[in-house]
């Protein structure tokens, strides 16, 4: 199904300045005790939540009459009343006249919203035999725990919650595949009434972010990690700090990093930090992607502007498209991947520029780089540790800026192979201790030697460091590997896998804002 939805509705300006878009966080409470649901309430709105879900259903001891009356009079938000039975996947175990009485009693008593599910919704009118409070609004919802129908289903499902006199919609599915959210977008986009329409798990996680966008009417934001009233839920922090939430508007570029697993990624917070400082109307996801064709089908709008892409889709990403520049296309991977205005994608390799261009600022910063406008690197003999993507990446890198290059392999002939290719020596690693052909070389450990928790690994002896002026090592955990910590002992230049990272993301950046890239800020928030 192809997805070209792009979303047409006017900025909605707030009075806060800060606010861009009018779509609600609400915090899930649920709690044991009365008082323990009151002390939520204050914390939700000390976190920035907008509204509050009660979840009755939750509270071990509760007697309605006073206990509604009281969160009600002493909440500092709004309220949504929720009294979900097992049924629908909450904690109600008892019968549904209580249930309707409490919700009844939570609408005379002044809850600003509360929430019935759509198999109990007929019940429940005419168990209010046609009174309902003016003030309060009903949300009648449907939760699919299994799987995101069909469009034309879920088109279906909100003719009946309508139907069934919804003053709110809200439906939540679930994400088998981060393609579901697609269907759930174009049924909020076009949506007449307001809408909450969530994809629940780590593969709908853009439903709940994305909200504002696609004119949802509200998300859920969790006080805590992991304490969650449903999969996938975000806590109110990541939203509006991480995410940039409130920023977010129907034209809002969205850009992510594609993976699997993704969620330890550090991207977004690097990204949206400097979307943020510079006014950049975009934001950057967590995207798990498990079928990277399907994804670029679905998501084909040019709202959907800019990909980074890890671990293990880098050659998949390749094979999808339009046009590659040249080096990726050596290289055989693409770890960028940009929607041109005509909606074709471009693909390109910023891992290799990332540690290249982090090796060339470091010699430019020691006595013996050359200061002329060609690279430093140029005429140099650059030896590369491991004959894997990242070493096939720095060897062309190298290559283009006219080092001459070596491979060094545990296995000589994988080190031959790519040797061959780039036009380069080839030497088995445990040659390179005594390989010593000239004074300052340049030296690039590609592999994982030395990676927490081996941090006493090494590949090459301290020995051997004194024929390097500098010394890159891939490896950022930790980020003064014991083959730097050597080298800089030696008298070599160091440069770390942390300078790669944040390299490789200002190219990115460029590519996908057209703006320089903020280097000093990218910098402090690596540092942090």
């Amino acid at each position: 199904m192809e997805f070209a939805v792009e979303s047409g509705l006017k900025t909605m300006e707030s009075g806060e300045g800060i606010r861009r878009n009018q779509a609600l966080i609400c915090a899930p409470l649920m709690a044991d005790t009365v008082d323990q649901m009151v002390d939520l309430m204050h914390k939700a709105k000390s976190k920035g939540a907008d509204i509050v879900e009660i979840r009755l259903d939750h509270l071990k001891i509760f007697n309605p009459c006073s206990d509604i009356e009281k969160m009600i009079k002493v909440c500092p938000l709004p309220t949504l009343f929720t009294y979900r039975p097992l049924w629908e996947g909450g904690q109600y175990a008892g019968d549904e006249k209580s249930r309707f009485e409490a919700l009844r009693l939570a609408m005379e008593l002044g809850a600003d919203h509360i929430d019935i599910e759509l198999k109990a919704a007929h019940e429940f009118n005419d168990f209010l035999h046609g009174n309902k409070p003016g003030k309060c609004k009903v949300i009648i919802s449907s939760h699919n725990y299994d799987n995101t129908p069909p469009v034309k289903d879920l088109g279906n499902l909100i003719t009946r919650i309508q139907a069934a006199g919804a003053d709110i919609i809200k439906f939540a599915t679930t994400a088998l595949d981060i393609t579901d959210v697609a269907r759930v977008f174009q049924i909020t986009v076009h949506s007449q009434v307001p809408i909450i329409a969530m994809v629940m798990g780590e593969r709908g996680l853009m439903s709940r972010i994305l909200c504002p966008k696609f004119g949802g009417y509200l998300t859920f934001g969790t006080l805590e990690a992991g304490q969650v009233s449903a999969p996938g839920q975000p806590t109110i922090e990541e939203l509006v700090n991480l995410y940039n939430f409130r920023l977010l508007e129907p034209d809002t570029k969205v850009f992510g990093i594609i993976g699997n697993p993704v969620s330890h990624s550090k991207s977004p917070k690097l990204y949206n930090e400097a979307f943020k400082s510079v006014g950049f109307n975009g934001v950057y996801l967590h995207l798990l992607v498990d079928d990277v064709p399907k994804f670029f089908r679905t998501y084909s709008s040019l709202d959907f502007a800019g990909f980074s892409v890890t671990i293990p889709h880098k050659e998949a990403a390749l094979a999808c498209c339009d046009e590659v520049d040249p080096v990726a296309k050596s290289i055989g991977a693409v770890n960028c991947v940009v929607r041109r205005p005509d909606g074709k994608l471009f693909g390109c390799n910023t891992d290799y520029v990332g540690a290249i261009s982090s090796i060339e600022d470091g010699l430019r910063g020691s006595q013996n780089g050359s200061t002329g406008t060609g690279s430093p690197l140029a005429g140099k003999l650059f030896v590369v540790i491991g004959a894997g993507g990242a070493g096939k990446a720095l060897a062309y890198g190298a290559k283009e800026k006219g080092a001459r290059v070596a491979i060094a392999n545990r296995t000589y002939d994988r080190a031959r192979e790519l040797a061959d290719v780039v036009g380069g020596q080839a030497l088995s690693l445990a040659e390179l201790d005594n390989f010593r052909p000239e004074k300052g070389m340049i030296l690039a450990n590609t592999t994982s030697i030395g990676m927490h928790p081996k941090v006493n690994d090494t590949p090459v002896s301290k020995e051997a460091l004194a024929n390097y002026m500098l010394v890159f090592d891939a490896v950022y955990t930790p980020k003064i590997t014991r083959l730097l910590r050597e080298a800089a002992e030696s008298g070599a230049q160091i440069v770390t896998g942390v300078d790669m990272f944040i390299g490789q993301a200002y190219e990115q950046y460029e590519r996908f804002t057209g703006l320089p890239a903020p280097k000093v800020q990218f910098k402090k928030i690596m540092e942090n």
